[in-house]
């Protein structure tokens, strides 16, 4: 079983680890620092986006889900009904034409 770490930490990491790789990310809403549920939206600056929720199989390991993806706007109007739903969650945006979210280390460019 995968500890969890708290939402804030999971989402400094993943920040730096963007920032590293010259991969813009905004912090549009801001949730439970400790247990929020995390919502990940991939912008690819095309009009079209990918939004995607995190969360956690029977073993405890992270898994991101598919949310929405579609034209912007489509995907904007998924977020503003997930936060309707849950006015607690944090959503991070990822600005990158080549579509990379990187959720995971091995996702990482060697």
């Amino acid at each position: 079983m995968t500890p969890r770490v708290t939402s804030d930490f999971w989402i400094g990491a993943f920040r730096m680890r963007m920032d590293s790789l010259n991969i813009p990310v905004y912090i549009r809403a801001k949730g439970d620092p400790t247990a929020g549920a995390i919502i990940l939206k991939l912008d690819t600056l095309d009009g079209e986006a990918q939004a995607y929720t995190r969360t956690h199989d029977l073993d405890g390991n992270e898994e991101w889900v598919p949310l929405a993806h579609g034209p912007d706007a489509e995907v904007e109007e998924a977020l503003r009904q997930q936060m309707k739903y849950d006015p607690d969650l944090w959503i991070i945006e990822v600005e990158d034409r080549d579509g990379r979210a990187l959720f995971t280390p091995d996702q990482l460019p060697r």
